[in-house]
C-alpha cells in the first residue's frame, strides 16, 4: 500500500531511439566509450537490479545507448575483498574511460589501483573522513561522487525503532567493522542519538555465527531492538538476519528497502535506485570532458521510510496511524 504515490513515466525500447541525438546514432560499437561498474552483490540480487536498472535509465535519457554509442562492463563482486580486488584489475585492464563503483570497500580497491580513470562512486559513507576525497565540495582529483547518508541518520534509526516498539530501552546496532571501516561515525551518532532513554551499543559481526550469537542475545531481553547496519556484509546476509530476528522476536530496522521487501519490519534509507540514475548524469558530464575532481559530493536527496505491517503482527506489534502515515510505502 503506498502511502505517498510516485509515478514513474518510463518509455518502451520502441520509443527509446526517439531521444537519440546524432552523435549517439552515428557511433558503431568500435567507436563506443566504455564505462566500467563495480556492485557489491551477486548478479540476481533485486537491490542490484534495482541499481542498474536506474543507472541504465539515466544513461539512456542523456543519449548513452548500449551497444551503439556506450559499452558498460559490469562485475558482481558481492562482499568478498579479494573477489573485489580481483574485479578491479579486470575493470582496468578493460580501459574504460569512467568507472563507477558502488560500496567502501569497492572504493578502497579502485582507489589505488588508479590515478587517473575518472572513478564516480555511489553510496559510500563519509568520503571525507575515510580519506577518499578531501573536500566534499572539491574533491579533486580522479574521484567523485554520491555519499550515503549524514552520520545524524544513526539517531532517526533509533527513534523510528522506537515508534514501531514502544517501551524500547536498548538498541544495538550491527555491522561488520572490514567491509564498514566508518565505525566511528556510526558510534558517535548512536552516543548523541536524541532519545536518552534508550540505551545504543555496538556489535561487530563478520561471520554467519555472530551474527546468530548477537540475535540471539536480544531475544533473551525484552525491549531490545536491532539495527541493522547498512554495510554490504550485512546486506547480502539479509535472509539469515531476518528469518533470525523474526524467529527470536526482535524488531528491526535497516538502511535498505529491500530488507523489508524480504520480510524485515523497518527499512529507513535513501532512494538507492534515485541515487544510481543521478549517477549516470556525472558520467555524462566527465564522458563530455569535465574533470571529475571538479564535480562535487552530492548528498542523498530522497529518503524512503517502509515497514512491512504483516512482520510487524508476527512480532506482535501494532505501529500507530500516525506512523503510517509517515512511511512512503506500507508492505500489508
Amino acid at each position: 500500500m503506498k502511502r505517498r504515490e510516485f509515478v514513474t513515466l518510463i518509455g518502451g525500447a520502441a520509443a527509446w531511439p526517439l531521444s537519440l541525438g546524432a552523435a549517439a546514432l552515428a557511433q558503431s560499437p568500435q567507436q563506443a566509450r566504455r564505462v566500467g561498474v563495480l556492485l557489491p552483490y551477486g548478479e540476481n540480487d533485486p537491490e542490484a537490479k534495482n541499481r542498474l536498472k536506474q543507472f541504465r535509465l539515466g544513461m539512456r535519457d542523456l543519449d548513452w545507448i548500449e551497444g551503439r554509442n556506450v559499452l558498460i562492463d559490469f562485475r558482481f563482486a558481492g562482499d568478498n575483498l579479494e573477489t573485489i580486488k580481483r574485479s578491479v584489475a579486470e575493470l582496468i585492464q578493460a580501459a574504460p574511460e569512467v568507472i563507477v563503483v558502488y560500496s567502501t570497500p569497492g572504493l578502497a580497491a579502485v582507489r589505488p589501483a588508479t590515478s587517473t580513470i575518472p572513478i564516480v562512486f555511489v553510496i559510500v559513507a563519509d568520503p571525507v573522513g575515510q580519506g577518499f576525497v578531501p573536500s566534499l565540495s572539491h574533491p579533486g582529483g580522479n574521484i567523485t561522487g554520491f555519499s550515503t547518508f549524514e552520520p545524524e541518520i544513526v539517531g532517526k534509526w533509533v527513534n523510528l525503532l522506537g515508534d514501531v516498539k514502544p517501551g524500547l530501552s536498548r538498541a544495538v546496532l550491527m555491522f561488520n567493522p572490514d567491509t564498514a571501516p566508518f565505525f566511528d561515525s556510526y558510534y558517535r551518532s548512536l552516543k548523541t542519538a536524541p532519545r536518552p532513554s534508550v540505551e545504543v551499543e555496538v556489535a561487530h559481526v563478520r561471520t554467519a555465527a555472530e551474527i546468530e550469537s548477537t540475535i540471539a542475545k536480544l531475544g533473551n531481553e525484552q525491549g531490545s531492538g536491532l539495527i541493522v547496519g547498512g554495510d554490504i556484509f550485512l546486506v547480502n546476509m539479509r535472509e539469515p538476519i531476518i528469518k533470525l530476528a523474526n524467529e527470536r522476536g526482535v524488531p528491526t530496522i535497516s538502511y535498505y528497502r529491500q530488507f523489508v521487501v524480504d520480510g524485515g519490519l523497518v527499512a529507513y534509507g535513501p532512494d538507492t535506485g534515485d541515487i544510481s540514475r543521478r549517477a549516470s548524469a556525472y558520467v555524462d558530464r566527465i564522458l563530455r570532458g569535465e574533470q571529475p575532481g571538479n564535480l562535487p559530493v552530492q548528498s542523498p536527496i530522497r529518503y524512503e521510510l517502509i515497514v512491512n505491517l504483516k512482520t510487524a503482527k508476527a512480532l506482535g506489534l501494532s505501529p500507530r496511524e500516525s506512523f503510517l502515515e509517515l512511511c512512503d510505502e506500507v508492505i500489508e
